[in-house]
């Protein structure tokens, strides 16, 4: 057993691991403010019985917990179609499962090709496994991040089409034509569905579904309200491509100063799988007591669930929102 290529397998497989892990339990529930947007949209559109959840869910008290994280993960396990949408995956639900079954057999033949210790057999098939549900959120993120650095220029072109004489529809058609992917492929859809003869209130509610952006539903709501009573819709969509703009500036300056955060919370979490391979290559079976002995195990177990836990943590403290 060559000891170099146990400890960088053992590396690889508990860096993914925790790197998975805390892509699993961090917090995708909506803001408060985006609740609060969707009760509007909802209430506005004249629907009942679909708002008592929102609501019920507005009248709870409380901030995030790491248990309705992992039950927002469940759940999201279950939309595995809107979810490989929102990342305008080349997959599909049932070639995602294949890839995700065959790289947890391939980390599981690897750990025992390279005769790694056997408790790091369900460690490496975890860590392969959960690759492909990495990409997909990275996919995902980097869609949703794209299409908000393109939204407040399609809400003026949308304005000055409007100021133009042209309807609302015809504004969705104009940034379809001058905008690229993905603003112009989710304002495509839109816009063929109200072709197609739903409402345009209908058409923009399910585009917020495949794109759950707080930016996106301040401008369903001002549609919808707009619709409901009238008003100046052009000058509120030059209002909010404005605040949209100085959002994205604060927020620049939140990531320059978070960086320090950011960078300290990379180095407590390499440092103890560090000290780990350090440690066994200096002396192998000192560090193999903690697979044979029953407390060496359960010292394991409290350690990787400190690495997760101080993950969140750390991630909890410099994701600030903007």
């Amino acid at each position: 057993m060559d000891p170099l290529m146990v400890s960088g397998v053992a590396f690889l497989a508990v860096t993914a691991l925790v790197v998975a892990v805390a892509y699993l339990v961090r917090d995708l529930k909506p803001t408060r403010a985006e609740d609060r947007l969707q009760i509007l949209t909802s209430t506005k559109s004249g629907g009942s019985g679909e708002n008592s959840a929102p609501q019920a869910s507005l009248m709870r008290d409380g901030m995030s917990t790491f248990s309705q994280s992992i039950s927002n993960f469940f759940g999201r396990l279950g939309h595995l179609p809107l979810l490989l949408e929102q990342a305008d995956s080349p997959v599909k639900a049932d070639m995602f499962f294949a890839m995700t079954g065959g790289l947890a057999c391939v980390g599981l033949v690897g750990a025992i090709i390279v005769q790694s210790p056997p408790p790091l057999y369900p460690v490496a098939a975890l860590a392969m496994g959960a690759l492909p549900f990495m990409w997909i959120l990275w996919r995902r993120k980097r869609r949703f991040d794209a299409f908000s650095k393109q939204l407040p220029d399609a809400l003026e072109l949308i304005a000055r089409a409007l100021r133009s004489g042209h309807s609302l529809s015809s504004g969705l058609h104009v940034v379809i034509d001058e905008m690229p992917a993905p603003i112009s492929t989710e304002f495509g859809m839109a816009y063929e569905q109200q072709n197609l003869g739903q409402s345009i209130d209908q058409a923009l509610k399910s585009m917020l579904k495949r794109v759950p952006n707080m930016d996106l539903k301040f401008f369903v709501t001002a549609v919808v309200i707009q619709r409901q009573a009238g008003g100046d819709l052009a000058e509120i969509l030059d209002k909010i491509g404005h605040i949209i703009r100085e959002r994205f500036k604060i927020l620049g300056a939140v990531q320059a100063l978070t960086g320090e955060g950011r960078i300290s919370g990379i180095v407590l979490m390499a440092m103890p799988i560090a000290i780990f391979i350090a440690v066994y290559q200096l002396n192998p079976d000192y560090m193999m007591t903690l697979f044979r002995d029953p407390m060496g195990k359960k010292m394991l177990a409290v350690a990787a669930g400190l690495q997760v836990l101080g993950a969140v943590v750390i991630k909890k403290i410099i994701a600030i929102k903007v």
